[in-house]
């Protein structure tokens, strides 16, 4: 049984989504600090050919806040503009229409608490993609809430009855193979290859690591499930 665990993020990158096909069951961090300057309500489009960084408002940010306690400050002019900045940016691209209608549905969600915006708006890409891997929230399983780093992600593969932790490569310095060998847990790192994933974005020098946002409306449905599968495991 495979367990993958990340934050939540908004509209992540194509990396975030092959974590999630790769797993069993996939789990929302959401009971760890909010990371100001992270990436969770913010990533890149692509305007004018160039990569162009967009930003969901939070309410009072703050890194001494969980996730699971924090929320959007989002109203409905902040979210129309977001939506005429996507209608902008990709309105002519091959697969705006279905792909504007996912983006709408998710941005117009009128929830102001974060995890539950990202989580609803993860489960709509997903079904978008036929992705089946189940979601869990961390606050909702069952472990110490004392634990912390790699003792909370050991205890909560343990709890969903995973055998296997495979985490994005950058999170290699995070965890020791020893401590998870010592719980009889597999660790495993995901590579993403992401100099396979290249395609036409207009007539513009192709730009990587966007996020999923691009990828939606240039790719149909089976090129997408393509690039879910390039990527390594490696356990280094």
């Amino acid at each position: 049984m495979k367990i993958g665990v990340m934050q939540p993020y908004l509209f992540p990158y194509i990396g975030y989504w092959q974590l999630l096909y790769a797993v069993d069951k996939y789990v929302i961090l959401d009971d760890v600090n909010y990371i100001t300057r992270g990436y969770i309500n913010r990533n890149n489009i692509l305007i004018n050919g160039q990569p162009n960084r967009f930003t969901i408002p939070i309410s009072r940010p703050s890194q001494n806040r969980l996730i699971l306690n924090t929320k959007l400050n989002f109203g409905l002019n902040e979210k129309k503009k977001f939506l005429d900045k996507i209608k902008f940016s990709y309105q002519k691209a091959p697969f705006f229409s279905d792909a504007y209608k996912l983006i709408e549905d998710i941005v117009m969600n009128n929830t102001n608490d974060l995890t539950d915006y990202i989580a609803f708006s993860i489960e709509v890409i997903k079904q978008y993609l036929e992705i089946d891997t189940p979601i869990y929230k961390s606050s909702l399983i069952e472990k110490n809430p004392e634990f912390k780093n790699q003792d909370k992600i050991i205890a909560i593969c343990k709890s969903l009855g995973g055998d296997t932790y495979i985490n994005p490569s950058n999170g290699r310095a995070l965890y020791s193979h020893e401590k998870f060998d010592n719980e009889s847990l597999k660790l495993f790192f995901l590579d993403a290859m992401m100099n396979k994933i290249k395609y036409k974005q207009f007539d513009n020098d192709f730009v990587n690591y966007l996020s999923i946002i691009d990828i939606l409306m240039f790719n149909d449905v089976p090129q997408i499930q393509k690039y879910l599968t390039m990527y390594e495991l490696n356990e280094k």
